[in-house]
């Protein structure tokens, strides 16, 4: 399994912290809305020449370790 540590940082000096895939300045939440709207991973590298497959796995960890430990409360009907 991939450790998105490896491949994802949030600096303040970069994108005001917003996560990134580390050494660009590709944010985190663009991957995942691409891939939301059903880019491919292939599109994705073309789009994005300096991406490794390691980096989009690692944004798909990342945003499941981010909501692993949410409570969600249904609406009452």
């Amino acid at each position: 399994m991939v450790d998105w540590n490896l491949h994802i940082e949030s600096n303040p000096d970069k994108l005001y912290g917003k996560p990134v895939i580390k050494g660009t300045r590709i944010p985190v939440d663009i991957i995942l809305e691409k891939l939301a709207n059903g880019d491919s991973m292939e599109d994705l590298l073309e789009a994005f020449p300096k991406l490794s497959n390691n980096d989009i796995y690692a944004c798909l960890i990342f945003a499941s370790d981010a909501i692993k430990n949410e409570i969600i409360y249904s609406r009452a009907s």
